[in-house]
């Protein structure tokens, strides 16, 4: 999560990909994130552009509200604009 620049997002999907386990770990492991600063999970969406879930405060709206913040961009039809989004294994090169 902290390779993702302020920004950028990546998928579940794609972080899963480059640790070889399920996208569904994945979301399990980053509900249990307790340290949002530190861990910016609000930077992982859903493979379909769409944010996800979000467990902290302020649940999935404040998640799009930090997102734009940060500058990522978001459809008119909610969904994340592909410029924002990188595969992880391109920011671990």
């Amino acid at each position: 999560m902290q390779l993702i620049p302020e920004g950028r997002v990546s998928t579940y999907g794609s972080i899963a990909k480059a640790l070889k386990i399920n996208p569904k770990l994945v979301g399990k492991i980053v509900k249990m994130n307790d340290e949002p600063v530190i861990y910016p999970c609000h930077r992982i969406i859903k493979g379909d552009g769409s944010f996800g879930g979000y467990s902290g405060l302020g649940g999935t709206i404040f998640k799009k509200r930090l997102l734009e913040f940060e500058g990522v961009k978001v459809s008119k039809n909610g969904k994340i604009l592909s410029e924002h989004i990188s595969d992880i294994m391109d920011l671990l090169c």
